[in-house]
């Protein structure tokens, strides 16, 4: 009787940036996620800490920050039996490529990223890291020849500029690399608390996803609502209150109907609506407490977890790299015999 064949899992890849402990942004618009696509996928996920030098930062913090992230990742459910979880400076093949990805790709397609413009516009003299930012991040996808990338809306420029490279470089070297497909969660974009910008640590307009019942409240507490709704009495707009939003990614035990129903009559007030949505993540992010006390002290069994990806991580690679260094005359001494 013929074995039968077991579908190849498709390759995921994904990063984040070593901020240290992760917020609440973090998990809705990308953890929760990773989480679910571990169980689908072949997954491969890194804490990106070559990036982070683009922009300003203290090197003596930076390794805090690197292993306060992965056991945030830890917490939030990633299992290093289910994906590779690995920091992407231990794998030297990404700058490798990236560097070699500058031979296909027009200083044109990167001065137009919305972002590089963004960043940009703020800096007198602009490192060259910025404008390449977008290239080490093809090379983060492509090295693992990837055929799928979660993604937010804003990094959806970013994923397209790596499709075109893949493009390129295939048309000039041979048909290899993947144009890596996105994977949209459909979160959109993750206001702050403030109902203003993106959440964001930096801003202050978020919680840890680690944090305790009293910061969580004191945080959601502060949460911006409908503007006019100013009193108690006043009846509320859902479909524009932040704090309702949010409650759709942690709906409650009364259920989203009775909060819009009660918003509308007025029957609830915001405070009390502020609440429920904090017991509810409190709920929610119990476990990644436990789970993160549990890895915080087994500093070893963390660095191991690491190391384990990078090596699974390195080893795919050094393959790579072998195909791309020969097709594009790099392996010459093997060429001339």
């Amino acid at each position: 009787m013929p074995t039968k064949k077991v579908p190849k899992k498709r390759r995921v890849l994904s990063g984040v940036q070593p901020s240290g402990e992760a917020h609440l942004g973090n998990y809705l618009g990308a953890f929760r996620q990773w989480v679910a696509l571990q169980e689908t996928d072949d997954c491969l996920f890194c804490i990106v800490d070559q990036h982070a030098i683009t922009g300003d930062y203290d090197p003596r913090q930076l390794p805090q920050r690197i292993f306060d992230m992965a056991v945030s990742l830890l917490a939030v459910g990633l299992d290093p039996d289910k994906c590779s979880l690995f920091v992407q400076s231990e794998v030297p093949e990404h700058t490798e490529l990236a560097w070699l990805f500058n031979a296909v790709t027009p200083v044109g397609e990167l001065e137009r990223m919305t972002q590089y413009k963004d960043k940009a516009s703020r800096l007198e003299s602009v490192p060259a890291g910025i404008l390449n930012y977008p290239i080490l991040q093809a090379a983060d996808i492509l090295i693992y020849r990837a055929e799928a990338v979660p993604v937010g809306e804003d990094q959806l420029q970013h994923l397209e500029l790596t499709r075109e490279i893949a493009r390129r470089w295939n048309a000039r070297f041979g048909e290899f690399f993947p144009e890596p497909q996105a994977i949209v969660s459909g979160m959109g974009r993750v206001m702050g608390l403030d109902g203003q910008a993106k959440m964001s640590k930096s801003l202050g307009n978020t919680v840890g996803i680690l944090a305790e019942a009293p910061e969580i409240w004191a945080r959601i507490r502060t949460a911006v609502t409908d503007p006019q709704r100013v009193t108690r009495q006043d009846p509320g707009r859902p479909e524009v209150c932040n704090v309702y939003h949010l409650h759709e990614h942690f709906p409650p035990d009364v259920g989203l109907d009775d909060i819009a129903q009660q918003c509308r009559t007025a029957r609830r007030g915001c405070v009390e609506c502020k609440r429920i949505l904090a017991d509810t993540i409190t709920r929610e992010f119990e476990p990644f407490r436990e789970r993160a006390a549990y890895y915080r002290e087994r500093k070893d069994e963390v660095l191991e977890i690491l190391a384990a990806g990078a090596r699974r991580a390195s080893a795919i690679a050094r393959r790579t790299m072998a195909e791309v260094r020969s097709r594009m005359g790099l392996d010459w001494r093997v060429a001339l015999g």
